[in-house]
């Protein structure tokens, strides 16, 4: 999910240049490309069955592009931009991929400059734009776009204001203890009379944590939710990453990832981290220390400050 969210930008660079733009994604994540207008053509990657694949493939080698760039950096989406046999594939230089054996597909390799892996993103694109004939038709645009779908509603939200959470991550490294954010809606509850709803997808198991409340919903539903929200608190995941890209007011809290490469973008949120916090990409199956070490109360103050400037910005506008 970030790794889609990270890419719109540099997706709508490729269209500003005036390119036919193919964009290729696994069905579950389809819905956070509902109206882009910055994509003509949007191709399914089917996965989970022999005729699919074979679908998917039949369609890949019939959109006959002229390049191909593999923003993720994995094996997987290089070999699916082979497939796809354009003229030439961009991709990052083999030092900056997350599985390095990717490169060997590339044709151009990119060594990027920048921290963020939406700059990176975005210099990576304008490397393949310039390799295009027509680069010079149409300027790139002139700050990031992210453009999302509006989502539908799921599930039961608060009819008022909330502060929503989701405190799965792709790896449990990652994330925030949960005995944390029971003390967090307690506080949030008694202080600022304001609720907090846990997002998960349908089929987790969110634990029941009173006073907070549970919200199961697929993407469409927690872009709602997202959007609804008066502030988000985050962990290195999708839904982080999602509230960034939407501008959300917040807090990040980050432990062995760096926020620097992979942290919210557009500074609406604020990031927690510990000081002592050591950076690992290891997919470690327990709650790194540095997450356990970030207090409730912390976060809490965070949070009354994101909703204090949030509330005055309201009460100013005209």
């Amino acid at each position: 999910m970030g790794d889609v969210i990270h890419a719109l930008p540099a997706v709508a660079s490729l269209k500003a240049s005036g390119s036919h733009v193919t964009w290729i994604v696994e069905p579950k994540w389809a819905p956070l490309l509902e109206g882009n207008p910055f994509i003509d053509t949007l191709l399914l990657l089917r996965r989970d069955s022999l005729a699919g694949l074979i679908a998917s493939v039949r369609a890949l080698r019939e959109s006959r592009s002229d390049l191909a760039v593999d923003f993720q950096g994995l094996i997987k989406s290089a070999v699916v931009a082979a497939i796809a046999r354009p003229e030439r594939i961009f991709g990052f230089h083999p030092a900056q991929v997350r599985e390095r054996a990717a490169a060997i597909l590339y044709s151009n390799k990119v060594q990027a400059t920048a921290a963020h892996v939406v700059d990176r993103n975005l210099e990576l694109a304008a490397a393949a734009s310039q390799a295009m004939p027509r680069s010079d038709l149409a300027a790139e645009p002139s700050t990031p776009a992210f453009p999302l779908p509006p989502g539908r509603p799921e599930g039961t939200l608060p009819p008022g204001d909330f502060v929503l959470a989701s405190p799965l991550a792709g790896w449990a490294a990652k994330q925030w203890p949960i005995e944390h954010y029971r003390s967090l809606a307690g506080r949030l509850d008694r202080e600022l009379g304001i609720p907090l709803v846990l997002n998960g997808p349908p089929g987790s198991a969110l634990p029941q944590i009173d006073p907070a409340i549970p919200h199961y919903s697929g993407l469409l539903g927690l872009i709602h939710a997202t959007r609804r929200a008066a502030a988000v608190l985050g962990v290195d995941s999708g839904p982080l990453h999602l509230a960034a890209a939407l501008a959300k007011p917040g807090v990040a809290i980050f432990g062995p990832t760096d926020p620097a490469r992979n942290g919210p973008y557009g500074g609406s949120l604020r990031i927690i981290r510990s000081s002592d916090a050591a950076t690992t990409y290891k997919r470690g199956a327990a709650i790194d220390e540095s997450m356990r070490r970030i207090s409730p109360d912390e976060v809490f103050e965070a949070l009354k400050a994101a909703l204090g400037q949030r509330r005055h910005a309201a009460g100013c506008a005209v």
